[in-house]
């Protein structure tokens, strides 16, 4: 009987402290301004503008370097379509040029790093 006592508060003391676990990974708080898109090998957030877009990748809430990274964004604004390649500026990936993002335009990132696919992200902008 004291065994089992001994396992149910082991067992119930390890349940709340995962619960109480606040990791950053789960913090998808938009840290630029933009929209913000869980991924599996990273988290994206895309800030977009009429004259630039900025595409910031995160790895467990740390900011990720994209210095051999890049994406391909397809935007969609009611029947308009573009394709825009956005290349490393900084601690971001960046495309400068006149770009159709109203609120509701879709906006499909895909992104490489080294050469292979880190992921692909999907938003609707506000």
């Amino acid at each position: 009987m004291i065994k089992l006592t001994i396992l149910a508060i082991a067992m119930a003391t390890a349940g709340t402290a995962f619960a109480g676990r606040n990791d950053q990974h789960d913090d998808h708080t938009p840290q630029h301004g933009g929209i913000v898109v869980p991924g599996k090998a990273a988290d994206f957030e895309l800030v977009a503008k009429p004259d630039v877009l900025h595409l910031y990748l995160r790895d467990h809430g740390k900011p990720m370097d994209v210095a051999n990274a890049a994406a391909k964004i397809t935007l969609l604004a009611g029947a308009d379509k573009q394709e825009v390649e956005l290349k490393p500026a900084g601690d971001k990936l960046e495309a400068k040029g006149s770009f159709k993002v109203p609120a509701g335009t879709k906006a499909v990132a895909v992104v490489t790093k080294s050469g292979k696919t880190l992921g692909t992200a999907r938003f609707t902008l506000k």
